[in-house]
């Protein structure tokens, strides 16, 4: 499907949120990448065999924790 060079990752591979985009729908959420992968805006994706993959990104509850700096204060 892709004609990329060098061609971008397969659906199956580690970093396949790589592709190209080819078709964009923000305002529903997803996109569609060269490599047949739905991307959704909660990171979630659906594969080209049907295979869901669940969201992978840091909810703000499981975010590293660390002083909030602002203005040079700091705060915990």
């Amino acid at each position: 499907m892709c004609q990329h060079q060098p061609p971008c990752p397969p659906a199956g591979a580690a970093d396949r949120e790589a592709a190209h985009v080819v078709v964009s729908h923000p305002e529903q959420g997803w996109s569609l990448l060269c490599n047949g992968v739905v991307l959704f805006d909660d990171t979630g994706a659906l594969l080209p065999d049907g295979q869901s993959v669940p969201p992978h990104r840091l909810a703000a509850t499981q975010a590293p924790a660390g002083p909030l700096v602002l203005s040079g204060a700091v705060t915990a």
